[in-house]
């Protein structure tokens, strides 16, 4: 089982890498394809929405055929697929169907692991383990930033993409061969999603898990590209080293997040606490949007630590999922927490396009706004809910 894990992290590190690596494309998918900020917004938003929807059917593919299966077919189709289509796109469209498959590939890995996880281990330790393994995987972050703006000066974007595809399919074969199923839950009980959406514990999990991670996630995967170009006139390779520093932040965070459950025996407050300093983070950067780079890449590396609450909130709402529904039950709560990230770049898509003949930074100011707004709200609803410390 080590092996697999091992196996899957790394197939998680290429989740990572997928959903932030256009923000250090922006001046190049500009340049070759014509491609626009609400271009590649809409393709981010549409990697983060087929992730999402994805769920339901991986959720019960998980429960029903294991992680092994369905981890290493849909890797090898979707995420090796995706990338040789975005290898060979020529128009901003192709990048979205590129995206879309990615997306696919990309939608059982993690949960995969959740799921063994969850069928393995004893439940108080899931936090810390969901933690590491996101944490570690989140290299992927660090790769898709300052190494792949060096990667694409190198080589191009095309001959990089064709390597990931190349990546991909490997890490996909290795899922197949070294991942093992954990023995099925026999229960005479049936269930399914709706069952678990009956569960009033997650009701008021549930709306923080669709706003907590989309801060930090459509920064690093898009918004600090064009938001430190368009204000700054940073170069690419800037732009990669200053998404190097969020994305490492966000790994802090990861791994700071993960004990805290235990260490001060709450769940519920460790969230909440973390996610009301996002909100503020996020009015400092709106209010001080043009006043110094460094003051915005620190702010931004704030969010990203702050934002990384994503496996203690699963861990919370894994504490109300009966064992013979684990794997819907973690697919659901992921779920909300992508499909939050794709609405959030749908949306700021268009905040952009309609603030964009303003001031350089009248877009991002509307931007961090809308994120902090929706944040609050999260936070708000989140107070209603139940601590669910094992």
């Amino acid at each position: 089982m080590q092996a697999g894990l091992v196996i899957l992290c790394l197939a998680y590190v290429l989740s990572q890498f997928f959903r932030a690596f256009l923000a250090v494309l922006t001046a190049d998918l500009a340049r070759d394809i014509g491609a626009t900020p609400e271009d590649l917004a809409w393709a981010s938003g549409l990697w983060f929405l087929v992730f999402a929807a994805m769920q339901i059917p991986v959720g019960w593919a998980l429960d029903r055929v294991g992680p092994r299966q369905t981890a290493a077919v849909l890797l090898l189709i979707g995420g090796a697929g995706g990338a040789a289509v975005f290898a060979l796109a020529a128009t901003p469209l192709h990048v979205a169907v590129a995206m879309a498959l990615i997306g696919v590939g990309c939608s059982p890995v993690l949960m995969a692991s959740y799921f063994i996880f969850a069928r393995e281990y004893p439940p108080a330790k899931f936090a810390t383990l969901a933690a590491i393994m996101l944490g570690v995987g989140s290299v992927g972050n660090l790769v898709a930033s300052y190494p792949t703006a060096l990667a694409v000066e190198l080589m191009g974007w095309r001959a990089t993409l064709a390597g990931l595809a190349a990546i991909s399919g490997a890490v996909a074969v290795g899922i197949w061969v070294t991942v093992k199923d954990p023995a099925r839950v026999v229960s005479e009980q049936k269930g399914s999603v709706l069952d678990l959406l009956r569960e009033p514990a997650l009701w008021a999990i549930l709306p923080l898990m669709l706003v907590a991670y989309a801060p930090s996630a459509a920064l690093r995967g898009l918004w600090a590209g064009p938001y430190l170009l368009d204000v700054f006139g940073l170069s690419a390779t800037q732009i990669g080293q200053a998404t190097l520093v969020m994305g490492a932040a966000m790994i802090a965070g990861t791994f700071a997040y993960g004990p805290l459950d235990r260490l001060l025996n709450t769940r519920k407050w460790v969230i909440f606490g973390g996610n009301a300093l996002a909100v503020l983070a996020l009015g400092l950067l709106g209010l001080w949007v043009a006043e110094a780079v460094w003051l915005s890449v620190l702010l931004m590396a704030l969010i990203g630590f702050l934002g990384a609450s994503f496996p203690v909130i699963m861990a919370h709402g894994r504490a109300f999922i009966p064992a013979h529904l684990v794997g819907r039950g973690v697919t659901l709560l992921n779920l909300f927490g992508i499909g939050g990230v794709g609405l959030a770049q749908f949306a700021t898509g268009r905040i952009h396009a309609a603030t964009v003949d303003m001031e350089p930074t009248a877009p991002y100011t509307a931007i961090f706004a809308f994120f902090a707004v929706t944040l609050t709200i999260g936070c708000v609803i989140y107070l209603f809910s139940r601590d669910s410390m094992e």
